[in-house]
């Protein structure tokens, strides 16, 4: 596997591969948002404002599923971002990567920094094999959400917008929905609470970091000479189609959960009172 590009700043390690990436998601969601709505015509609508009208009604219509119209209608914006956002991020790693090298130590550097996680690792290589020539290999362009730092991150937001939601909108019928139906029942409901934001953001992860794991791992076959190449490449065009439907079935799914854990806590919780 490849490392991560990863420098310390303010004692804390970030992962510069991951800033970059999100970057370029966000450029890439803002640049599809600005053409869908750059030329708007009621007569005759083009194809980026059909494709975004489209995805507004989808949207919609995954809100009226959790919810009314009336309580969902503030979410469509988040949930039609998250959409867009998760899709183009899950998309990213599939063309292409880019990967570096790196044999000196003191040559693994950006910003003046250096690439902590190449320098411990050409050490602990020379370390075990003092006579060999050790290589770090550093990726530089994946999708984000095939990390789990950034997938959690996304499924923590979540998770703490629709309690606040719940605790500030939504008081009496939000606390009392954790002694409901009985009071022995408070345990439970905590541990389903507090379990939601890790499978949020893991079955995420876990879908997209497994789809570019087996995309390497096919891309290795080419080692195995002429037959290898011509069953890569055949493995990558099947694998490259099936990792477009994964990846857009998870930011379907996650927008959905999305808008499922917000009326739990903020609208349905209503129905205890």
């Amino acid at each position: 596997m490849h490392e991560a590009p990863i420098i310390q700043l303010g004692g804390l390690n970030i992962d510069l591969s991951i800033v970059l990436m999100l970057i370029v998601s966000c450029i890439v969601v803002f640049i599809i948002a600005r053409l869908a709505v750059r030329n708007l015509s009621v007569e005759n609508p083009g194809k980026m404002q059909n494709f975004l009208e489209w995805l507004v009604e989808f949207v919609r219509g995954l809100s009226n599923s959790t919810m009314d119209w009336k309580k969902g209608k503030p979410f469509i914006s988040l949930a039609l971002t998250l959409i867009m956002f998760i899709f183009v991020s899950n998309m990213l790693g599939l063309p292409f990567g880019v990967v570096t090298g790196y044999h000196d130590a003191s040559k693994a550097e950006i910003f003046g920094k250096p690439i902590v996680s190449v320098t411990e690792t050409l050490e602990k290589l020379h370390q075990q094999h003092p006579d060999q020539e050790a290589e770090v290999e550093v990726a530089w362009w994946k999708s984000p959400t095939a990390d789990a730092n950034a997938s959690m991150a996304l499924a923590i937001m979540v998770f703490l917008l629709s309690h606040a939601l719940g605790i500030f909108k939504n008081t009496k019928a939000y606390f009392k929905h954790y002694v409901h139906p009985y009071p022995f029942f408070l345990p439970i409901n905590l541990i389903e609470t507090f379990s939601k934001p890790l499978t949020h953001g893991m079955r995420l992860f876990g879908n997209i970091f497994a789809g570019e794991v087996l995309i390497a791992v096919i891309l290795k076959l080419t080692s195995l000479g002429p037959a290898g190449g011509v069953f890569s490449v055949l493995g990558l065009i099947v694998w490259q189609g099936f990792s477009i439907f994964v990846g857009t079935i998870q930011a379907f799914v996650f927008t959905m959960l999305t808008l499922l854990y917000i009326s739990q806590t903020y609208a349905v919780g209503h129905d205890h009172d």
